[in-house]
């Protein structure tokens, strides 16, 4: 599980922004804004990609869409196995030879 963001959502977006539209290098932008380089680059490569101008990487709705469906995959999985547990106990249950009781 990633960390907790240390950077909020807006800007976030305008250094993005800025990258974006001047066309300065993310380098000089980042230290001009006091962001690590390489936390700009991941930010401006995913509202690329959310833009639809990279094929590389996952949209954040794409990212989110995985990540949901993966927790369904685990809920299932789980769910799956207490049903053959559960089958299995029955089984053993119907294949028990059943006794009269005594008188």
């Amino acid at each position: 599980m990633p960390g907790p963001r240390t950077y909020p959502d807006g800007p976030r977006e305008r250094a993005g922004r800025e990258v974006r539209t001047t066309g300065r290098p993310i380098a000089h932008v980042a230290k001009d804004l006091g962001i690590h380089k390489e936390a700009l680059r991941g930010w401006v490569r995913q509202a690329e990609a959310d833009a639809g101008e990279r094929d590389d990487r996952l949209t954040t709705a794409e990212r989110e869409e995985l990540r949901q469906l993966c927790r369904q995959k685990t809920e299932l999985r789980r769910a799956n196995e207490i049903l053959k547990a559960a089958s299995a106990l029955f089984a053993a249950e119907l294949d028990r030879p059943r006794t009269r009781p005594t008188r």
